[in-house]
């Protein structure tokens, strides 16, 4: 079994792109779930729309790199809108249940054949970052112990970890601030919060546009990594393990997203490449390659059943986090 290739993966994952993408959708959910109680289940439609923002605008439109960034931005806030305005009044299930369906009908639009001409179908849209790649300090790929990069994956993964980084500063000083402890509040007992004269549907409102640019963030990283934008990347398993990641580092932690993220994928990579060595030594024997990737969920799904059983508030969270008002 090359030992090598395991950790070097493993290690390389851990902090890759698909970290960055997964950390930054985290990082907007523990906005909306863990700081506010507001039950987001569509966070890939956001991640969705900033990503198709940017490669309509310049692969259709023809406009700048830095013009779709802003297009993107301002899609995430209406969408928001579009989102919370019917629902924040009510119950925090009808939030789940219209973010849900509506990252899903914007898939489906996406990926359909009328609108082909625009988001290139089940094929998505491709080649439209050249723009920041043309801007890439680095001369050659790094290979610094076991972490290996591109020249590409080095500009994207330290641009993406630098906005996981200010972010992650921008919700600790809101979350210190009244603002932020209003946000608390509404997440403990919104009618208290109601009582002392504060607009909480106006805070609810704010709070599902700052986690939802925040998540737009990582769409962004994702259409520049790969550079290429496809439905299927923004299904509903994407939200799912967004959550994942966040109960696993603690929710309303500030590192809660970052070590979640990180655990997450190494542990994900590094069982699957264990097994796929084992498969390939002959020191296993009763699965095929084949099985390797069933395997290794059905491992990391046993493995968080066992962390919400003895640790549901997760590595860093507090069990009075998880207790939402979902009046």
């Amino acid at each position: 079994m090359d030992w090598n290739t395991i950790i070097s993966q493993t290690i390389t994952q851990a902090v890759g792109v698909l970290a960055v993408i997964y950390c930054l959708a985290a990082v907007g959910l523990n906005v909306h779930f863990g700081y506010t109680g507001l039950l987001n289940f569509g966070q890939s439609g956001f991640l969705a729309v900033a990503a198709y923002g940017l490669a309509v605008t310049v692969a259709n439109i023809g406009l700048s790199f830095w013009a779709g960034i802003v297009v993107g931005i301002i899609a995430a806030i209406l969408l928001a809108l579009l989102l919370g305005v019917p629902t924040l009044r009510l119950r925090a299930d009808y939030l789940a249940i219209v973010t849900i369906a509506a990252a899903e009908i914007i898939r489906l639009i996406v990926r359909s054949v009328t609108f082909r001409e625009w988001f290139g179908g089940s094929d998505g849209i491709t080649r439209f970052a050249d723009s920041f790649y043309a801007l890439n300090p680095f001369s050659g790929p790094l290979a610094l112990g076991p972490l290996k990069f591109s020249q590409n994956d080095l500009w994207v993964v330290t641009v993406g970890w630098s906005l996981v980084a200010l972010t992650s500063l921008l919700v600790w000083s809101l979350m210190r601030s009244p603002w932020g402890r209003v946000l608390r509040g509404i997440r403990e007992d919104e009618d208290a919060v109601r009582s002392l004269g504060k607009n909480v549907y106006a805070y609810k409102m704010q709070s599902l546009i700052l986690g939802g640019v925040i998540g737009a963030l990582g769409g962004f990283v994702s259409a520049i990594a790969f550079q290429s934008v496809q439905p299927d990347t923004f299904s509903t398993d994407f939200t799912f393990f967004a959550y994942t990641i966040l109960i696993l580092g603690g929710a309303a932690r500030i590192f809660g997203p970052i070590v979640g993220t990180m655990i997450f994928w190494a542990l994900l990579v590094f069982i699957g490449e264990f097994l796929s060595e084992a498969v390939s030594a002959g020191v296993i024997t009763f699965i095929t390659s084949t099985q390797v990737g069933q395997i290794r969920f059905m491992l990391v799904g046993l493995g968080l059943m066992m962390l919400m059983i003895f640790r549901p508030q997760g590595i860093f969270g507090d069990r009075k986090e998880l207790a939402l008002d979902a009046r």
